[in-house]
């Protein structure tokens, strides 16, 4: 390792290598599924609409399934209960749902095509963070 980047790991460490830190990834990760479960837990009645849009029946029993899905899940990897299998649990969750609803691919070209391009693509990347928990969460418990 060269002096600068063992200088500027020696800087970062404090503020960035800390416990504290983690969860704020941990809890930046999963704020959109806390805030998307809680949501259609508060309005039952727009989860299943969303769910009836997305042509998936019967729709309340989906609703159900998202919402205790995002919240459980995001809950196990914040609080490190089988974060790993949290974390798996959003990644093919995130993954089916990014196929479902943001099949850009499909849509003319256009802004709405390339917005869903977008966020398609943003999806993935959640994805992968939650293969990069799983992964660090699995060689933390092999140690």
């Amino acid at each position: 390792m060269s002096n600068l980047s063992t200088s500027l790991s020696n800087v970062a460490r404090p503020v960035l290598g800390g416990r504290l830190a983690r969860f704020i990834a941990y809890l930046g990760l999963c704020a959109a599924y806390l805030q998307g479960g809680l949501v259609k837990l508060t309005d039952f009645p727009g989860a299943i609409a969303e769910m009836t849009h997305f042509g998936l029946a019967p729709a309340p029993f989906f609703a159900v399934v998202v919402i205790v899905l995002e919240i459980a899940a995001s809950v196990m990897i914040l609080v490190g209960w089988y974060r790993w299998i949290g974390a798996l649990a959003l990644a093919v969750f995130t993954l089916m749902a990014t196929f479902v609803a943001l099949q850009f691919w499909t849509m003319p070209v256009g802004q709405a095509r390339f917005f869903a391009g977008n966020s398609f693509f943003e999806h993935l990347g959640l994805v992968g963070g939650f293969l990069l928990v799983i992964w660090q969460d699995l060689n933390e418990r092999r140690q």
